[in-house]
């Protein structure tokens, strides 16, 4: 490392102000601070120095979403095996996993991260890492059968109206990933939503040929729900009854790294105790979406009305949106009690829009960026309230 610090040192001057390269300075910058933690300090003004810097806090959140990410592969290759009928060992079904989550990852980091190195470019400014972690939300968050062309406009769209336009990372109102899959869920409904979208029936590279099983189904558990008019038993792909433990470890169809709810109980360990994420938005959000659910259950007589509160957590997005994408320090609220409605009332619009929503099972994605909306309106509130609060104390004494 040290023979490449010095090789960095040596061409640096090229990409300054004057240098041969400069108009390159921002790609040049962008590459260094990935490799090397920056030892400039501020020279005026008050700062908080904190070895925890934005590159640091965007390491964790990968790694705790790692997990998933690789879950999601082996799922997309067992999803892919089960529908035809075949059981392949580990590695088999590992690979033909890798091999279609891989161009997803690829198509997201290279779109995404192409269009912020243009922007840095233009504007003179530093690139920042904001989107390493929105890159590896995007593969996790759709199906695995959405082609890579809409992958890239959906993306694309994404980071230009969504973060962008408000100023880039930081000054986004909505989670990026979510905005993604939003533009895909409107503009291409058909393949973010129904039978066979989430299960992969071809081939990759020649791994996985065969004949599609006459019972594969393909529907999400949330999908069967969603459809049944009467008392619904959950299944998966060729028809077996799915059992809480397997909807706990997410051997079930769905979005890639959204199914294993160990995995990303794993990745919320991880967020927690490194500080990253907050834990109150993480439990507010389930309080909500249990609270909410165990009331339809009282009430209720249809069959997503009748689902128990511990399975609307295990199904579906609920988890990994409260986990990841709910915890966006950015689009969520910052005061304590902000955070506490703000999750609250994700999980109980989720759990609502799932119920009430036949045609919409999944309430998750329009839930957080509907609260994405309000978080700066809920923050408001409570810090006049506390303004209201204080004055009041002072004009006791």
């Amino acid at each position: 490392m040290n023979f490449l610090r010095k090789y960095i040192d040596k061409i640096k001057p090229n990409f300054e102000q004057g240098g041969r390269w400069h108009t390159f300075r921002s790609v040049f910058e962008g590459l260094e601070t990935f490799l090397f933690v920056p030892n400039t300090t501020s020279k005026t003004g008050v700062h908080i120095h904190d070895a925890n810097d934005s590159k640091r806090t965007m390491t964790i959140v990968i790694i705790a979403l790692l997990p998933c990410l690789l879950f999601g592969m082996y799922n997309a290759g067992y999803q892919h095996y089960q529908a035809l009928g075949q059981y392949p060992d580990f590695q088999t079904t590992f690979l033909f996993g890798f091999l279609s989550v891989m161009p997803i990852v690829i198509v997201s980091y290279l779109v995404g991260l192409g269009i912020e190195f243009t922007v840095a470019q233009l504007k003179g400014e530093e690139i920042q890492e904001g989107f390493l972690v929105s890159g590896l939300l995007i593969p996790l968050v759709v199906s695995i059968d959405t082609p890579l062309w809409m992958i890239a406009v959906a993306t694309a769209f994404a980071v230009i109206f969504a973060k962008e336009a408000f100023g880039g990372t930081g000054f986004n109102v909505w989670n990026v990933a979510l905005v993604t899959r939003a533009f895909l869920f409107f503009a291409y409904p058909s393949k973010i939503s129904g039978e066979s979208v989430f299960v992969r029936t071809d081939s990759v590279l020649g791994f996985g040929a065969g004949k599609i099983t006459d019972a594969f189904s393909g529907a999400t558990p949330l999908g069967q729900i969603g459809t049944a008019t009467q008392s619904v038993q959950i299944t998966d792909t060729i028809g077996n009854t799915l059992s809480q433990w397997d909807m706990f470890l997410g051997l079930i169809p769905g979005s890639i790294g959204e199914t294993s709810k160990l995995c990303i109980l794993i990745g919320a360990i991880i967020l927690i105790t490194t500080g990253i994420a907050n834990w109150r938005i993480m439990l507010s959000v389930f309080v909500g979406g249990v609270v909410t659910a165990q009331i339809f259950n009282v009430i209720g007589t249809t069959p997503s009305m009748q689902i128990p509160p511990f399975e609307h957590i295990l199904l579906g997005g609920f988890a990994f949106g409260a986990v990841f994408m709910a915890t966006d320090p950015v689009t969520s609220c910052r005061t304590r009690n902000g955070k506490y409605i703000f999750g609250f009332l994700t999980g109980t619009l989720a759990i609502l829009i799932r119920i009430l929503n036949p045609g919409y099972p999944e309430g998750m994605m329009l839930a957080i960026l509907l609260m994405n909306s309000f978080a700066p309106l809920i923050d408001h509130v409570v810090v006049e309230g506390n303004v209201k609060r204080r004055l009041k104390r002072i004009n006791k004494r």
